[in-house]
């Protein structure tokens, strides 16, 4: 082995030792995702009839963008049905374990010193990337073979062999990809959220490309969907076609990454980035010298992409609300679903899809209280703590920017999808094309889950506070309230179980009426949990590794 790779298989065996959970609970939830999805759509689409009329549905711009190409329903089996629902939504979060799985043992290593420690001592230059990109390769293959072992054998005519193999390479083929550009990413900004931006700012412009692509109906518009690796791989046809060609494109783009990154790593000194960071301003503003807006200056770009992307997500679900009901008219199971949820198809649609845009804020307000948990591992908090302010108001800076923050990104959700629904709806105010009352009822509906982001956050502060080693344990948060809300429906999860997760007492807004006693018992449940989170952080030792 080349100098530059001595020391590789040691690191391997580390990386895997650090991911021995983190890994496995990735790959279950997406094999998860998907089996339970599939075993669902024989329940809920029992004939080639009604397979065949959600088809029909389905073959409309909107609906297109969310799903996937249009090759898929002309034969619209089980096979097809998984493919093109499934296929270009789970490789994106395929993608995202890749890219977080790299620069988490190659960036943050840097970052954090440890990499100039290990390199001290007999570790090639190339060693921990190679050990960071084979140990996402073969967490993205495991993830393919599972998925080809397992899909076949759940029944469902159309789901072939083949077909399966064909599904789960296509998986795999994600995270290779993203992989290589996690792998680039990480040289080029000497931060590892900086790194974990740029990869997961080209995942979401590989999925909005693809689905520009399918939408707009004109060879100009439908070669966008040539230009992302999601696109490729959703054109495979698994289960249709079984066309293994585009995969090709995906292995040569990965190999081309990884070879950039190989190249641009013997580019630059240990710790430094190909970019080097902006230089600040001789003085610092006001805003500054407080603590709120030191927090806010750390985490203004998360705040900006969860902003970001929420609106995307909320434009691109409200473009579909007017053909809901279309969808269930001939499926009897969705119909009794819908009149569960109480209120009219465009409403009960609304919540299940506000539910959704809940758990990514959710997401967003983990991320900002354990900004903090950061702060202090990096040994940036001790000599803050040192001065006049108090931890109070310093661990309560990261705290206001989750709950203001998460609340923001909601409304800001809420108002993308009443914009978008308001539009396919149509309505009869002052434009006729707009109905304005049902943008007011979606974009206000958003905030009811407000008191539900506060209660996770408060999770999030007491485990801070009172366990600061376990403190990623609240990103169960999130990941539980995703499995009650998408995958309660479909295996029938009693209601005691989806009342665990905050998110399981908010009303269903719109389609429900509003509900003031459970909002307003989270409310001060959150209280009570930020002001024990806030004791105990007062209580104890700074902890740093």
């Amino acid at each position: 082995m080349s100098p530059a790779f001595t020391g590789t298989g040691t690191l391997l065996r580390f990386a895997l030792r650090r991911d021995r959970i983190r890994l496995p609970a990735w790959i279950a939830a997406l094999w998860l995702l998907t089996v339970a999805s599939v075993a669902s759509f024989a329940g809920t689409y029992p004939t080639a009839a009604d397979r065949a009329q959600l088809a029909a549905t389905l073959d409309s711009p909107a609906m297109l963008a969310v799903s996937g190409p249009r090759g898929y329903l002309a034969d619209y089996t089980y096979g097809a049905m998984t493919a093109h629902q499934l296929l270009g939504f789970v490789t994106v979060f395929a993608g995202l374990m890749s890219a977080l799985t790299v620069v988490r043992h190659t960036r943050a290593e840097e970052e954090k010193g440890r990499a100039e420690l290990l390199r001290s001592s007999v570790v090639g230059r190339h060693a921990q990337l190679t050990a960071a990109l084979v140990l996402a390769a073969a967490a993205s293959l495991l993830l393919g073979v599972l998925l080809w072992l397992s899909l076949p054998a759940l029944g469902p005519a159309g789901l072939t062999f083949s077909g399966s193999l064909l599904y789960g390479a296509g998986h795999a083929a994600a995270g290779l990809v993203f992989a290589g550009v996690a792998a680039v990413a990480a040289q080029l900004t000497p931060f590892a959220r900086g790194a974990t931006g740029l990869a997961s700012a080209a995942i979401g412009l590989s999925y909005v490309l693809r689905a520009a692509g399918d939408a707009g109906g004109t060879a100009a518009t439908a070669a966008l969907s040539w230009l992302t690796p999601t696109g490729w791989i959703q054109r495979t046809y698994a289960y249709v076609a079984d066309r293994w060609w585009p995969l090709l494109l995906c292995a040569a783009l990965a190999a081309a990454t990884m070879a950039a990154a190989y190249a641009l790593s013997d580019r630059r000194d240990v710790g430094a980035g190909l970019r080097p960071p902006r230089r600040g301003r001789t003085t610092a503003s006001g805003a500054l010298t407080r603590p709120l807006g030191f927090a806010l200056r750390l985490q203004r770009g998360v705040l900006a992409g969860f902003a970001a992307g929420m609106l995307v997500f909320g434009l691109m679900y409200g473009s579909v609300l007017g053909e809901a009901e279309e969808m269930i008219a001939d499926n009897e199971r969705l119909r009794r679903t819908i009149e569960d949820l109480g209120g009219g198809v465009a409403e009960s649609f609304a919540s299940a899809i506000m539910s959704m845009l809940a758990i990514v804020a959710a997401c967003l307000s983990v991320l900002a209280v354990l900004r903090a948990r950061a702060e202090e591992t990096a040994r940036r908090a001790e000599p803050v703590l040192a001065t006049a302010l108090s931890r109070a108001r310093w661990a309560g800076s990261h705290l206001a920017v989750a709950l203001a923050g998460g609340t923001a990104v909601m409304l800001l959700g809420g108002f993308g999808f009443g914009v978008a629904g308001a539009l396919t709806a149509g309505g009869t105010g002052p434009d006729p094309g707009l109905d304005t009352g049902l943008l007011w009822r979606l974009t206000s509906a958003s905030l009811a889950y407000a008191p539900a982001l506060w209660v996770i956050s408060g999770l999030t502060l007491l485990l801070f506070g009172w366990l600061p080693r376990l403190s990623a344990a609240a990103w169960l948060l999130p990941a539980y309230a995703f499995v009650t809300v998408y995958l309660g429906e479909l295996i029938d999860m009693p209601d005691p179980l989806a009342w665990l997760s905050p998110l399981g007492h908010v009303p269903r807004v719109p389609a429900a009426g509003l509900t003031w006693t459970p909002l307003l018992v989270m409310t001060a449940l959150a209280a009570a949990l930020c002001c024990a989170g806030l004791a105990g952080f007062r209580r104890r030792d700074l902890h740093t590794p």
